[in-house]
C-alpha cells in the first residue's frame, strides 16, 4: 500500500501538479472524498464525491469508517473513507490525496512510511495573493481570508516529508514527479 498526500494553500498550483502527475501512468489513482454537501451541477456520486447526508456522515464517523474528516461548517463534512484507500489498493495502485494540512498529517500518522506527504509551497504570500486576484473568481474579502488561511497552512509545511516551492509550474511539477517516482520505486 502506498499513499501520496498533497497539501497546499489555495492558489499554490497543487491541483494542476496532481493532475499532471496522474496523466503519467504511474499506477496512481485519485482518492474520491466523501462530503455531506449536496451535489452541484452535474456532479455524480462516486465520481466527484461520495455524497452522504450529515446523519450518514456522523454515523460513519462513529463506526470508524474515516481515515480523516473535518466539519468545515456546521453539518458540512468532508473526509476520506478507509474503504476508498482499500478500493484503490486492491487494484495495485497508489492512492493520491488532495487534502488540507491537518487531514494530510493525520493520514501520515496512521499509515507511517506507507505514506508520503508533499507540501506545495507558494513562492511568497504576495505572489499567492497575486495569483488569487488573477483568477478573478473571488471578492477581495474572500481573498483576504484565503491568504490568512494560507499563512496558517504554511506554518505546518515543516511537518511534511517534502516541500516543493512552486515559483515555476513546470519545474515544480517535474520536482514533484521525481519525488513521487522515487517513493513508488522503493
Amino acid at each position: 500500500m502506498k499513499l501520496i498526500i498533497f497539501s497546499a494553500p489555495s492558489g499554490s498550483g497543487k491541483s494542476t501538479i496532481i493532475n499532471a502527475l496522474l496523466k503519467e501512468n504511474l499506477r496512481m489513482e485519485f482518492s474520491i472524498s466523501a462530503t455531506s454537501r449536496a451535489p452541484r451541477g452535474s456532479e455524480q456520486d462516486g465520481v466527484e464525491y461520495y455524497f452522504l447526508t450529515a446523519d450518514e456522515f456522523r454515523s460513519r464517523i462513529s463506526k470508524g469508517d474515516f481515515v480523516e474528516y473535518e466539519e468545515v461548517y456546521e453539518g458540512r463534512f468532508y473526509g476520506t473513507l478507509k474503504s476508498e484507500i482499500e478500493r484503490i489498493d486492491r487494484k495495485g495502485n497508489a492512492t493520491v490525496f488532495d487534502v488540507d494540512v491537518k487531514g494530510g498529517l493525520n493520514i501520515k500518522k496512521q499509515y507511517g512510511d506507507a505514506a508520503l506527504t508533499i507540501f506545495i509551497m507558494p513562492p511568497s504570500i504576495e505572489e499567492l495573493r497575486r495569483r488569487l486576484e488573477g483568477r478573478g473568481t473571488d471578492a477581495p474579502d474572500v481573498i483576504d481570508e484565503r491568504v490568512r488561511k494560507a499563512e496558517y497552512e504554511i506554518s505546518f509545511a515543516s511537518e511534511f516529508d517534502k516541500i516543493v516551492v512552486n515559483d515555476n509550474l513546470q519545474e515544480a511539477t517535474e520536482e514533484a514527479g521525481r519525488i513521487v517516482r522515487q517513493f513508488l520505486d522503493r
